[in-house]
């Protein structure tokens, strides 16, 4: 059981931390604004990408285990494409643009509107999480899938907290560096879960 939490967790964070757009809101939020308002966009931000975590993981999941092609072929796309980002993470040279954010100054119904579009209708999001959490539910034994998205989920509300908190904190030390580390440590996690999953696409193969 805290086996599969722990590698939830550890998913998890390497899916959620990559500095995209949700991270890039949260940072610029904590670093121009009060701490009280970086912590309710960071908790706003949590609520919709738990919601797409879950959905990708129990959607797609759900039907690889009843369709075993449907289940190699995820597989096997989804290995190449997690080691694909995680590459890319590897080569990427951050940049934080306040003209890639959501207008601080927004209502919060504007704000929530907002970040339900970063999340939700943003293809490249939906396309990851199905393979990188489709792609992990294909691999986990039947009843330890629960245990490892409650893991994935406990990442998303630690990350997006401690990022408010900590920028909130530190706002004149928080830079491209400190970004750029993130993004080579969360590169490696996701190249190694990427071959975890095509060896798995092997095992089913032979």
């Amino acid at each position: 059981m805290y086996k599969h939490l722990i590698e939830g967790l550890l998913v998890g964070f390497a899916y959620v931390a990559p500095i995209g757009t949700q991270n890039i809101f949260v940072i610029n939020t904590a670093i121009r604004k009060s701490r009280l308002k970086a912590y309710q966009v960071a908790f706003i931000t949590i609520f919709f990408d738990i919601s797409l975590a879950v959905s990708c993981f129990f959607g797609v999941g759900a039907l690889m285990e009843k369709f075993n092609l449907l289940k190699m072929i995820i597989l096997l796309l989804g290995s190449i494409a997690v080691v694909y980002i995680g590459a890319g993470l590897l080569r990427q040279v951050p940049e934080v643009k306040s003209e890639e954010t959501v207008d601080l100054n927004k209502s919060i119904i504007k704000i929530i509107g907002t970040c339900f579009a970063v999340t939700w209708l943003n293809p490249q999001a939906i396309i990851d999480g199905s393979l990188l959490l489709g792609g992990s539910r294909a691999v986990l034994p039947v009843d330890m899938g629960s245990y490892f998205i409650i893991g994935v989920c406990l990442a998303s509300l630690i990350w997006f907290t401690l990022l408010a908190t900590v920028v909130s904190l530190f706002k004149a030390k928080f830079n491209i560096k400190v970004i750029r580390i993130i993004n080579l440590i969360c590169g490696v996690v996701i190249i190694v879960y990427g071959f975890k999953l095509a060896y798995s696409f092997v095992k089913l193969i032979i």
